[in-house]
């Protein structure tokens, strides 16, 4: 039976969960993630774990924050005015927004905290810091 390896499309099934056993997200009732194996489209640490795996093969995967989102970066959180938010927005710690950078790209943040004066956003991945676990089962390699 063929072995997947860095080049190969593979499809999977997959359940995230964090340390204390929460799940972050899952293939569940959907189809199978597709990917390239080292083309950088999945983290690193579950990338790197799919190799030497054929289909119909199930394994357990922990991922270290740095394999995974990387760790949480203070300098990616910014304190904006308050006036900076449309009042149209309820504000609310946890809330995400799309922020424009200065160089026109779109980026997704976190309201960390608010004040009438100001609001704090994390530009961090939301993982970011975390160390995952992956529950995979290997569907398909092409």
């Amino acid at each position: 039976m063929t072995e997947a390896k860095p080049g190969d499309t593979v499809r999977l099934h997959y359940k995230g969960t964090l340390e204390d056993g929460s799940v972050f997200d899952s293939s569940e009732g959907r189809d199978p993630l597709e990917f390239t194996i080292g083309s950088g489209q999945i983290i690193k640490g579950l990338d790197q774990a799919i190799p030497g795996m054929k289909v119909g093969d199930e394994k357990t995967v922990k991922i270290a924050a740095e394999d995974a989102y990387g760790q949480h970066n203070p300098a990616a959180e910014q304190s904006v005015p308050r006036t900076q938010i449309p009042d149209s927005i309820p504000l609310a710690v946890g809330l995400q927004l799309q922020a424009q950078t200065d160089n026109g790209q779109m980026m997704s943040v976190t309201v960390t905290s608010f004040t009438d004066e100001e609001v704090v956003l994390d530009a961090n991945h939301p993982l970011a810091g975390k160390d995952l676990t992956f529950d995979i089962q290997l569907t398909g390699i092409n």
